[in-house]
């Protein structure tokens, strides 16, 4: 039986991280719903690791796997961008193969997703050779299904956001306002994409290590036992 995940705080999770850290690289996944608050949190944990502790620390998004708009209306799939079958899971875990600490010699290009233009921007971020903490984040990073169970091999930690389905709904509402969608049309892509696929991480991904206590969250972590939401951790 797999131990239950335990929960943590961002501050106590940077000084874990930060014990741990050595020669070697390690790379931990941030994996939680759409809106769940996975970039924020992986920017906070970056500055704490590199600024608290002198931790060389970098992002690699999940997002900037993205299918292209052209290739999602090839696919029929434009209209549930942002679904698992939407990204290019290999060429992410491609990504994180070179990223493993047996390839510490040149630096590796990984791409970024430009939100205000909805598309991919190639090599738009370099992860050093010195970097010692690689944090992918990604809503589908501990997903059971395949491909995206190839992943899960490649991480030395995993850590899990969840929050509250009110909460999400305002966080992703706000971020299509932001991009000038009217009100009709930012309800139609929370309602008709962002939340059926925030249900699917919470119904089919593996438990992780830890539950990030989040303080915006109504629960993210609060209890030691794992939800049902979550199926066991798979090997």
């Amino acid at each position: 039986m797999p131990p239950t995940p335990r929960s943590i705080t961002l501050d106590d999770l940077a000084a874990a991280l930060a014990a741990n850290a050595g020669a070697s690289r390690r790379v931990v996944a941030l994996a939680g719903a759409p809106g769940s608050g996975k970039s924020t949190t992986a920017k906070r944990l970056q500055c704490a690791l590199t600024e608290t502790y002198g931790i060389a620390t970098q992002i690699v998004p999940m997002d900037g796997y993205h299918y292209d708009d052209a290739v999602l209306a090839q696919l029929g799939r434009s209209d549930r961008k942002g679904a698992p079958d939407t990204f290019d899971v290999i060429g992410l875990k491609t990504t994180l193969t070179r990223l493993a600490p047996a390839f510490q010699t040149e630096p590796v290009a990984v791409p970024v997703f430009d939100r205000g233009l909805e598309l991919s921007r190639a090599a738009g971020r370099l992860i050093d050779p010195a970097t010692r903490l690689v944090l992918v984040e990604g809503n589908y990073l501990l997903l059971n299904d395949q491909p995206w169970s190839q992943l899960q091999p490649l991480f030395d930690l995993t850590i899990m956001l969840e929050c509250d389905a009110q909460i999400l709904r305002k966080r992703l509402l706000t971020r299509w306002r932001d991009l000038e969608y009217s009100l009709a049309d930012a309800q139609q892509k929370v309602d008709g994409n962002d939340l059926p696929n925030a249900r699917r991480v919470l119904a089919d991904s593996s438990a992780p290590d830890y539950f990030l206590i989040h303080a915006d969250a109504v629960r993210l972590a609060g209890d030691a036992k794992r939800p049902t939401a979550f199926k066991g951790k798979t090997t």
